[in-house]
């Protein structure tokens, strides 16, 4: 190593004292230092060691490691916990577990996508196992069978031929025009994915910088002018499908609810916002990108749960000189008499030099409470105080003694989980209306009468998660507002109607669910923000509307990662490209970073 790579050689990874209000289960990795080049916050409950970067892929690889592991516990809640709480079948705690958006690619609740490429971190090496997922996406339809046939469902797969078949169900016409959408939509993907991995335009740099730096900015428009050529004179169609609601998207594409309203939902996952919303188009799109082990669009289950992959990631990161300090929260940010980083002060009262620090935490922590007020721009602190947070989302976690057992698909006499039991289970979802009536509901401050769940099932691909017989199962839930009206507020009275109303609408599709049910967590958007440090609940770190997208994230002045605080970096789901499990954030804020550093 030479040069620069030699001078990076320290970094130290804590998580934030506004993150949690308990410890992390982990014990410390290694000696605390009182310096390094770079301290990286806000990393959450992951395992214990990074500390010590040897050369710049090792900043990428650290920032990386920080922006997942806080974005799996954010993109579900329930990531990123290591602890494991037994309920009455002994089952892992699903607080552990995420499934991402069918796994993720922006995220919710389900199953796993990486975006990441595992020639950088090598994960498997690490210990990391993923459960594929096909077919992934089942939609059951709560209607009488016909002639003594169960009701009908609608499932969907990577094999084009019957997921036609299955969608002629409801349309020939829509089975014909599915090849062509999937076609239109891998497009798109393909012309946006290289705009996540590659900072904003900064378009400051045009008005206000060096000559120098005006061209070093003019190349960021590189992936945009790409874009544009992979789009071509489809440009426009591709422009009403990101600004546009996805109802219309959709409208134009197919004629049968069933599908528009199971394909709608990946366009609503995590947002306070309906189908008929514009802009709702792009959340489609942005877990339409990534993939996993090399295969485009591919969804899965992480073995062990999801904090499994945060531990593979760790390991990466220790396999690379680091250490990480999950048992080390950090109280503030400090700045020297310049204005400059010069480190972090423990909650302790340690003081921890560094030249950089890079916060994954979310931006209203990071500089409403960590960040030092008095160096920050009155109008930026407005502002970083008026983000769009607003979620919809209360997850439920739940152990049951067998697996549900679904009218439009009954069990096997076997009781062994079948194809549809490993998908992305979309209930109260026959049709958009439902949706947005779900959301309707919310926006007056009352949770959904029906709500739109997401049940996942990973114990079904993964053994590892539950004893025989036995399953956890995870319910990504909306619409439940923040603030309830009337005066309620979200007590465990409260909690537990909801939950209860919830249990009902899987009731209808799969009777028997509820005496089944051993023991369930239920986390509201309040539980969500005070249990894993989430601004109003959002598991994204704020609103990923077009307004907070892209050079707008978080804001139009501050999109590059670097903050107002000379040193001090955002790395984590509010920077662009906002949620997912995909990195991207964590490593443009270490290269954006690393560059800076070069010139130190």
């Amino acid at each position: 190593m030479t040069g620069t790579s030699q001078r990076l050689g320290r970094a130290f990874f804590a998580s934030s004292a506004h993150l949690s209000r308990s410890p992390a289960p982990c014990g410390a990795g290694g000696q605390l230092k009182p310096e390094y080049d770079a301290v990286i916050i806000g990393a959450g409950k992951i395992p214990p060691d990074p500390d010590g970067l040897f050369h710049a892929k090792s900043l990428l690889l650290a920032s990386l490691v920080a922006f997942v592991a806080g974005l799996l516990r954010s993109l579900h809640p329930l990531a990123c916990c290591s602890s494991k709480l037994q309920s009455q079948a002994k089952v892992e705690d699903p607080r552990a577990r995420t499934v991402l958006p069918e796994a993720v690619p922006v995220a919710s609740p389900r199953s796993f996508k990486l975006k990441i490429q595992d020639d950088d971190l090598f994960l498997q090496k690490h210990g990391l196992k993923v459960y594929l997922r096909n077919p992934y996406s089942f939609t059951p339809i709560l209607e009488e069978g016909i002639q003594g046939k169960p009701p009908r469902s609608l499932l969907l797969g990577t094999d084009m031929a019957e997921t036609q078949k299955q969608i002629a169900q409801f349309s020939q016409k829509d089975a014909q025009a599915f090849p062509k959408y999937e076609m239109f939509m891998n497009r798109l993907a393909s012309a946006i994915d290289p705009l996540l991995d590659s900072s904003p335009v900064d378009t400051t740099a045009f008005q206000h910088s060096s000559l120098h730096q005006r061209l070093r900015a003019f190349f960021t428009l590189k992936p945009l002018l790409q874009a544009g050529l992979i789009l071509g004179s489809q440009l426009p169609q591709y422009y009403q499908v990101i600004t546009g609601p996805i109802t219309k998207v959709l409208d134009e594409w197919f004629e049968s609810e069933p599908l528009k309203a199971t394909l709608a939902t990946d366009a609503v996952i995590g947002a306070m916002t309906s189908p008929h919303t514009p802009g709702s188009g792009y959340v489609l799109l942005h877990h339409v990108m990534g993939g996993l082990e090399g295969k485009k669009g591919a969804w899965g289950y992480v073995e062990g749960g999801m904090g499994a992959l945060s531990h593979a990631i760790a390991r990466a990161a220790e396999a690379h000189g680091a250490n990480i300090f999950t048992e080390k929260p950090v109280d503030k940010v400090q700045v020297n008499s310049n204005g400059r980083v010069q480190g972090v002060v423990l909650q302790d009262g340690t003081e921890v030099r560094s030249k950089l620090v890079l916060s994954n935490a979310s931006p209203q922590i990071t500089f409403l409470k960590l960040a030092p007020q008095e160096q920050l721009p009155e109008e930026f602190i407005k502002k970083i105080s008026q983000l769009d947070t607003q979620s919809p989302v209360t997850k439920i976690n739940v152990a049951v003694d067998k697996l549900p057992n679904f009218l439009a698909a009954p069990n096997a006499t076997s009781g062994l989980p079948l194809p549809h039991h490993q998908c992305s289970i979309h209930l109260n979802c026959e049709d958009t209306q439902i949706l947005h009536q779900a959301f309707e509901d919310a926006s007056k401050g009352i949770p959904s009468h029906r709500p739109m769940i997401e049940l996942c099932i990973p114990s079904s691909l993964d053994p590892t998660l539950a004893p025989p017989g036995c399953h956890v199962v995870s319910l990504f839930t909306q619409y439940t507002p923040y603030a309830l009206t009337g005066g309620k507020v979200w007590d465990e009275q409260e909690r537990n109607a909801y939950a209860d109303r919830v249990f009902d609408s899987i009731e209808a599709y799969a009777p028997g669910f509820k005496k089944s049910v051993i023991g369930r967590d239920i986390l509201t958007p309040p539980d969500l923000e005070s249990v894993f440090g989430l601004p109003g609940g959002n598991i994204f770190h704020g609103a990923m509307s077009l307004d907070q997208l892209y050079f707008a994230r978080p804001l139009s002045s501050h999109s590059n990662y670097r903050s107002p605080v000379p040193g001090l970096y955002l790395c984590g789901s509010g920077a662009h490209p906002g949620g997912g499990v995909m990195g991207a954030a964590g490593r443009n804020a270490a290269q954006v970073a690393f560059e800076d550093f070069k010139s130190m």
